[in-house]
C-alpha cells in the first residue's frame, strides 16, 4: 500500500502512529523521499502535493489538512480525522480596525482563494481576492489589502504585527484520506488499517 505523507511534524507524528501498530520502527532516513517497509510504501510529500497524489492514485491514502482538502475540493474519501496539526482558517487584521466591515467591496489577501472566495461569497460581501504564498500577515499592514485569510495555530504571528482574528471560517486538522478507486481494490487492507489507527486513539 502507498501512503503520501507531509513532509515535516506532522509526518513524523504518523509514522509514531505506525510505530506504535507494528512495534517497529518507522522513518525516512535523511533526506530520502521514499521507504519501504512491513508492506508499505512511504512516500515524503509537500503537504500541499498529498490530496493530489492520492486523487490521481499516485498514493493509495495520505494524511492532509481538512483546509488543503477544503481549498483544492479534492475527490478523495475522508477516513479518519487524526486530530493532528489543529488550527483555524481565519479572516484577520489589524487589531481594532473594523473599517473593512463598511465597504462595498473588500481586498483579502490570501493562500487559499477558494476558501476565502466561497466565505464571502456566501456572506453576500463582493471581494477581490489577491493571491499570496507567504508573509501574508505584511498585506493589511502596507496597505496591500484590508484583510487576510489565513492558517491561525496560536495567533502569536499576528499578535506580534499587531494584528487580530476577526472571524473564523473553519477549523482544521489533519485527515486519513483514500483514493476511490484504492478504497474498493484495497478496501480490506485499508479498512483494517483505519482500525488499527482509531485503536491507538480509543476511537
Amino acid at each position: 500500500m502507498k501512503i503520501a505523507l507531509p513532509k515535516g511534524r506532522i509526518a513524523e507524528e504518523v509514522l509514531d502512529i505506525f510505530e506504535k501498530i507494528f512495534n517497529e520502527k518507522f522513518e525516512f532516513e535523511n533526506r530520502k523521499l521514499v521507504f519501504e517497509k512491513s508492506g508499505f510504501k512511504f512516500m515524503n510529500v509537500r503537504n500541499w502535493d498529498v490530496a493530489t497524489y492520492v486523487e490521481k492514485q499516485a498514493a493509495d491514502i495520505g494524511v492532509v489538512g481538512f483546509d488543503v482538502i477544503t481549498e483544492l475540493d479534492s475527490d478523495v474519501l475522508e477516513l479518519f480525522d487524526l486530530g493532528l496539526g489543529k488550527c483555524r482558517v481565519s479572516v484577520a487584521g489589524i487589531k481594532g480596525d473594523e473599517s473593512y466591515k463598511n465597504k462595498t467591496q473588500i481586498i483579502v489577501a490570501s493562500k487559499l482563494v477558494n476558501i476565502a472566495r466561497n466565505y464571502f461569497n456566501q456572506k453576500g460581501i463582493p471581494a477581490k481576492i489577491i493571491k499570496l504564498n507567504g508573509s501574508i500577515e505584511l498585506a493589511p499592514l502596507v496597505g496591500l489589502s484590508d484583510v487576510i485569510v489565513d492558517i491561525v495555530q496560536t495567533g502569536g504571528t499576528l499578535r506580534e504585527n499587531g494584528m487580530e482574528e476577526k472571524e473564523i471560517i473553519m477549523h482544521s486538522s489533519a485527515r486519513l484520506i483514500a483514493n476511490k478507486n484504492s478504497f474498493i481494490e484495497k478496501k480490506k487492507e485499508i479498512l483494517d488499517l483505519v482500525e488499527r489507527v482509531k485503536e491507538i486513539y480509543g476511537a
